[in-house]
């Protein structure tokens, strides 16, 4: 099941193109298609009847497969097109009606309502993240010598390493930064994994100074359970895994530390994640993969409202591909969590552009806005001033205040 807004009348026509409606029925339903739509894959062609006159009753419309009418099929995928109360008549009618419809409005129910959801209160060791409130800015601070934007600050090997990364965490909050994020192991494109020793060497030391010198929640990047373990012992209280938890120590220490995580997407490993691009439809497997990542996660016990999600740009798509991610954001609403986007700098900003790592600000900055226009709960950067004073303005605008 998809659920989506309306952005616009090529992309509706597209879908329901590719469910076969007759192009008569998509120049009759087209007008109607700027409220709310729902995507089925696959119902029965008798299901499929029901579902479109019972939709028709209450003033909506449903598109069905021109073979639902002369029989050609026997499964059909749909578009339901309606506003939100007519939604609300419909489940209640099809709790009455035979033919697994009955099933389907318990999912219809339970889509819609984490596709609405805005009200997440994540609470963590020292206080909380209200997403109702704003866009959280997550600064990034490379740990790293071989930061593919040039800023990892492991490649000074200056003496006082930890007390430069206090001054540019300290300089990130002022700046507007609301979370810490550390990472010790670069996950540019082709890059290889460094040693445990190696990362908890790097890491460490920045977690422990940082826990002792400032309030906001510190989180740590990394796909290594044992470096999870230490950072969390140490005062982090969110762990990012690009790797989405695959590994089940990880999952295992998450849970126990009662922690905060943040689950990716990515296509196997950086080191060759960019080499095999293969998605059957973009949105909807990076939606049900997030989703059987978060059933496996709760399952485990991590705790639900501590999960936030990450559809990984960058990480195993193509420029276009990451492009189309930012534009349908609001499509991974129907996970029901807090949406991380992290965009600083990445390659397809360069690809547009035409820029390098270090010419790229002005491009993140259009992205982090549009990203929070449709829904991102966080975004993470390594421009913190410039990214805040943006969202701000555009939030002004929204809200035709001035703090």
């Amino acid at each position: 099941m998809r659920i989506f807004s309306f952005s616009g009348e090529n992309e509706v026509e597209k879908v329901m193109h590719d469910i076969g409606v007759d192009p008569y029925g998509i120049k009759i339903m087209l007008p109607k298609a700027s409220t709310f739509l729902i995507r089925l894959s696959a119902i029965s062609n008798i299901a499929a009847n029901i579902l479109k006159q019972e939709m028709l009753s209450l003033g909506g419309d449903v598109a069905v497969a021109r073979g639902v009418l002369t029989g050609k099929t026997k499964k059909t995928g749909c578009l339901i097109i309606g506003r939100p109360n007519q939604l609300c008549s419909l489940i209640h009618k099809l709790r009455l009606q035979p033919f697994g419809l009955h099933k389907l409005a318990d999912d219809l129910d339970k889509n819609i309502k984490k596709y609405t959801r805005n009200n997440f209160i994540m609470p963590l060791g020292r206080g909380s993240l209200n997403f109702n409130a704003k866009t959280y800015i997550m600064g990034a601070i490379n740990l790293t010598p071989d930061s593919f934007s040039g800023d990892g600050l492991y490649s000074i090997k200056a003496s006082d390493y930890p007390n430069l990364a206090l001054k540019k965490a300290e300089e990130m909050l002022r700046d507007g930064a609301d979370i810490i994020d550390l990472g010790g192991e670069s996950s540019r494109p082709g890059a290889r994994n460094i040693s445990t020793k190696e990362e908890l060497r790097r890491v460490l030391p920045i977690v422990k100074k940082l826990a002792k010198n400032i309030n906001a929640p510190i989180s740590i990047d990394t796909t290594k359970a044992e470096v999870a373990q230490a950072a969390l012992e140490s005062g982090a209280q969110i762990v990012n895994d690009i790797s989405g938890l695959r590994n089940k120590r990880m999952v295992k220490i998450v849970a126990r530390h009662k922690a905060a995580v943040v689950i990716m997407h990515m296509l196997s490993r950086p080191v060759n994640m960019q080499k095999k691009i293969a998605y059957k439809s973009l949105i909807e497997d990076i939606v049900s993969w997030l989703n059987n990542a978060i059933d496996s996660a709760e399952y485990s016990g991590i705790e639900p409202k501590k999960i936030i999600v990450d559809p990984g740009i960058g990480f195993g798509k193509k420029p276009e591909q990451n492009l189309e991610i930012i534009k349908r954001l609001t499509d991974f609403k129907i996970l029901g969590k807090p949406i991380l986007i992290g965009p600083c700098r990445k390659s397809f900003i360069g690809r547009v552009l035409k820029a390098k790592p270090q010419e790229r600000l002005i491009g993140t900055v259009a992205v982090c806005v549009m990203a929070a226009e449709r829904g991102a709960n966080i975004v993470r950067v390594h421009d913190v001033k410039a990214v805040s004073q943006a969202m701000k303005m555009a939030a002004a605008i929204k809200n035709n205040a001035v703090a």
